[in-house]
C-alpha cells in the first residue's frame, strides 16, 4: 500500500520535474501572480499555463483565488518541504562522504610532505 505522504513527495516531485513548473514555482515564490500575468512573460498561451498550473494544484504547490474571471495564484511550500525532508537523508549521506574524503585528500597531501625526498629528489 502507497502511504498518502509517499504520493504526495511524488506528486510534487513529478511537478517539479517540467523547467516550466519550476520558473512558475520561483515566481509564485513572490507573492501572489495572476495566471495571465504568467503566461505574459513566458510569451505563453493563457491555456498552456493553465496546464501547468493544473498540475502544479494537483501536487498541492499552489493554490488559487478566483475573483470574477482573474485567477490569482499563491504558493503552497508545505510539499516542498516534505520533498526536501525526504532528501535529508541523502544530503546528509553525501555530505559525509565529501568529508570523509576530504579528510582523506589532507592526510594524503600531509603524508606527501612528510615523506623523505628520494635520491633523485635530493640532487636537484
Amino acid at each position: 500500500m502507497v502511504d498518502k505522504s509517499d504520493q504526495h513527495i511524488s506528486q510534487a516531485f513529478a511537478a517539479l520535474a517540467d523547467p516550466t513548473r519550476r520558473g512558475l514555482i520561483e515566481e509564485l515564490s513572490g507573492g501572489e501572480r495572476r495566471i495571465s500575468d504568467l503566461a505574459a512573460q513566458r510569451q505563453m498561451s493563457f491555456a498552456g499555463v493553465s496546464k501547468h498550473v493544473q498540475v502544479l494544484e494537483k501536487a498541492g504547490l499552489l493554490t488559487r483565488r478566483i475573483e470574477g474571471r482573474t485567477h490569482f495564484l499563491q504558493l503552497n511550500a508545505t510539499p516542498l518541504r516534505d520533498a526536501f525532508d525526504w532528501l535529508q537523508p541523502y544530503r546528509d549521506f553525501w555530505q559525509g562522504s565529501f568529508d570523509r574524503l576530504d579528510a582523506l585528500l589532507k592526510a594524503e597531501a600531509q603524508d606527501s610532505q612528510n615523506a623523505p625526498q628520494s635520491s633523485n629528489e635530493q640532487r636537484s
